[in-house]
């Protein structure tokens, strides 16, 4: 089913583009940083945000292919559009050394077990948890926002190995996180159904 693109978000577009050449970006990287940088209006995301082309074109087969998606937050499953998500937020209870975003992500792990898209925008300890299991991910997008713990999860994610998309700076959010995910939705999956 072809995505009706709004003239608003067109012009949008057409704005961000006469602001900042992205064309040098390969395409699914261009398509998550400019999706990012219409959700934030914030131009430094193109020189912020960390991930590989090559992880990317896993993930939107995956994401193509039916992989579940998780989100740690109801915000960031809220931003996500056309699709099903998972957040056990809700059913999660903090204990000791362990808090109710981390709670949600070992049950989550639980529900959906090796191959599922990690969208995290908003807790830093949702994201180290997620880092502590065998999740075996098609892809993190590992994206929280804080004064605390946001840089270093996102360094440790980086410094994982796992396929992801990250940034540099405290900056992050659900917007700026289901906007990643929705990035790789909206692309399409044949070259000949490309419109931007």
């Amino acid at each position: 089913m072809n995505r009706v693109v709004h003239p608003i978000e067109v012009e949008s577009y057409r704005r961000l583009r006469a602001r900042l050449d992205t064309s040098h970006f390969p395409p699914l990287t261009r398509a998550v940083v400019e999706r990012v940088i219409h959700s934030a209006a914030d131009l430094e995301y193109a020189t912020d945000l960390v991930m590989d082309e090559g992880d990317l074109e896993q993930a939107h087969a995956a994401l193509h292919s039916g992989a579940p998606v998780v989100t740690d937050v109801e915000m960031v499953a809220a931003g996500i559009t056309r699709r099903e998500t998972v957040c056990r937020l809700r059913d999660a209870k903090p204990g000791p050394g362990l808090t109710r975003s981390a709670h949600a992500i070992r049950l989550a792990h639980e529900q959906v077990g090796p191959g599922a898209i990690w969208v995290i925008g908003n807790a830093p300890t949702a994201l180290e948890e997620l880092l502590t299991l065998d999740a075996d991910p098609a892809l993190v997008i590992g994206l929280p926002v804080g004064f605390v713990g946001a840089v270093e999860s996102k360094a440790a994610l980086r410094e994982s190995g796992l396929p992801a998309v990250s940034n540099m700076s405290e900056k992050g959010g659900s917007a700026v996180a289901s906007a990643a995910l929705n990035a790789l939705l909206y692309h399409p999956t044949h070259p000949s159904e490309e419109t931007s």
